[in-house]
């Protein structure tokens, strides 16, 4: 899992940005991904949830690996 990932799931409009997209998903969700740099009570909402999800760079690195235009902690692809 990996920022490649995220780059193809964001040209297929298979990506979902924030938390509360996350939680809505639930487990249908295919991967949940979160920033290093990630709030702790965000962090909290997703264990809470039992959400899985793998922790990749900074929100800097990925707003900029990413190309977008906002800061975002969670991402989570679409099946």
């Amino acid at each position: 899992m990996s920022v490649k990932e995220l780059k193809e799931g964001i040209e297929s409009g298979k990506v979902l940005f924030g938390v509360r997209q996350a939680l809505k998903l639930g487990k249908k969700a295919k991967s949940v991904f979160i920033a290093k740099d990630t709030r702790d009570e965000t962090v909290e909402k997703l264990e809470g949830a039992k959400i899985e999800f793998d922790v990749l760079k900074s929100k800097d690195d990925l707003t900029k690996e990413l190309n977008l235009d906002f800061d975002c902690e969670v991402f989570s692809i679409l099946k």
